[in-house]
C-alpha cells in the first residue's frame, strides 16, 4: 500500500499535532488498524508506552514498549513523567510525556493504544489535542474467536480478557468516534477519514487568520 503524507501547508501556516487514541477490548482489532495507519501515513507516529509486564515473543524494548520494573515505574509516576498511567491485568502501563510532546511540537500526530482509564486522564490534561476512537467487535463470539486465534495468551488469560471486555465496552459513550470492526479494511478507511477531518479543523491550523487576511488584501 502506498504511503500518504499530509499536504504541505503554506509557510505561514503550521499544523498543531493531535493525539489519536485508539481503544477497544482485547481482540477487537485496534492493534491491526493502528499498524495499518502507521504504515500508510507518514504524518503519524506511535506513542511507545512503558509497562511492567514481561515482553511477549518478538517484542522489542523501546520499540513495542519500554519494559521497566515496578520500582522504576513508580519513580516515573512520582516524578510526573507520564501523560497517563493505569493498572491493567495486574500490570502497569504509562505514556512517557517527553517523546509525545516532542512529536506534537513538530506538527505531527501521535497515536495512542491505551484503555479507557488512560483516555480519561488524557482528556483531563490535553482535551484540545485529543481525538478518541473506540473499536467494537461485531459480536462476543467473534471477539473470543479472535483472542484464541492470536495464540499469544493462555486459556486462563483469554477467559480473564473476555470477563473484562464487558466493562471495557461500557465506556464507549466517552469516545468521540465509534467503529464496529466487521471488515478491517473498511475500519482502517474509517479511521483515515476521521484523521483527515480532524487535521483540517480550524483550531489546528495555526496562523490561518493571518494567511486569510493577506489573501483578502487587508494586510
Amino acid at each position: 500500500m502506498t504511503q500518504t503524507t499530509p499536504p504541505t501547508l503554506p509557510a505561514t501556516i503550521h499544523r498543531r499535532g493531535l493525539m489519536l487514541v485508539m481503544s477497544s477490548p482485547s481482540g477487537a482489532g485496534k492493534t491491526t488498524i493502528s499498524r495499518a495507519l502507521l504504515a500508510r501515513d507518514d504524518g503519524i507516529a506511535m506513542s511507545v508506552s512503558a509497562t511492567t509486564r514481561a515482553p511477549r515473543p518478538g517484542e522489542v524494548d523501546g520499540q513495542d514498549y519500554y519494559f521497566v520494573p515496578v520500582p522504576r515505574f513508580q519513580e516515573m509516576v512520582e516524578a510526573g513523567e507520564f501523560l497517563e498511567h493505569a493498572k491493567v491485568f495486574d500490570n502497569y502501563y504509562g505514556t512517557p510525556r517527553g517523546p509525545v510532546e516532542a512529536v506534537l511540537s513538530q506538527g505531527r500526530d501521535v497515536m495512542f493504544d491505551i484503555d479507557w482509564q488512560g483516555t480519561q486522564q488524557l482528556r483531563q490534561t490535553a482535551r484540545a489535542d485529543l481525538v478518541s476512537v473506540f473499536v467494537l467487535p461485531p459480536s462476543v463470539a467473534e471477539l473470543e474467536r479472535r483472542l484464541h486465534s492470536r495464540a499469544q495468551d493462555s486459556a486462563e488469560v483469554v477467559a480473564k480478557r473476555m470477563a473484562k471486555a464487558g466493562d471495557e465496552m461500557s465506556h464507549w459513550p466517552e469516545y468521540d468516534y465509534i467503529i464496529v470492526n466487521v471488515d478491517v479494511e473498511q475500519s482502517i478507511a474509517n479511521v483515515q477519514a476521521i484523521l483527515t477531518a480532524e487535521r483540517l479543523k480550524r483550531e489546528r491550523q495555526v496562523g490561518m487568520h493571518d494567511f486569510v487576511t493577506r489573501l483578502r488584501g487587508l494586510d
